[in-house]
């Protein structure tokens, strides 16, 4: 009888402890730095109890992140668009530039002058062809 006693009374003791460590309120650590780089704070009780919200802002922060990287993708994409632009107009001017080269009479003398052709002293004459009144209503 004396060791039924005995365990009967350890574990009145151990159920007495567990339901005291259950109803104090003991104060929690302090949050510290190192404690949220490591994720430490995660474990807390108020952090546990709204768990929902920051499960909410990490996906945010995810589709935040996501929608940076399309928009960064986009602005590489425009600034290689308009660096082409640039080349197209800078080829544009050189081939207006020498379109005025070309067309300037000085520079048309010289062709002229290098495929040995002669200017004209006297302007051409136009001739002018009237049909005859006949003509159309035989057709």
């Amino acid at each position: 009888m004396t060791i039924d006693k005995q365990s009967e009374f350890t574990t009145k003791q151990i159920d007495y402890k567990v339901a005291k460590r259950t109803t104090t309120n003991r104060p929690q650590k302090r949050l510290t730095f190192i404690d949220i780089i490591k994720g430490n704070f995660l474990n807390r009780d108020e952090i546990k109890i709204h768990y929902k919200y920051f499960l909410l802002l990490f996906i945010l922060m995810m589709a935040m992140i996501y929608s940076n990287h399309l928009v960064n993708k986009k602005i590489k994409i425009v600034n290689a668009l308009k660096e082409e632009t640039e080349e197209y107009k800078s080829r544009n001017a050189y081939a207006q530039s020498k379109l005025i080269k070309v067309k300037m009479e000085s520079q048309l003398g010289k062709e002229v002058a290098r495929d040995s052709l002669m200017t004209l002293e006297n302007h051409p004459h136009k001739l002018l062809i009237k049909l005859d009144s006949t003509d159309a209503k035989a057709k």
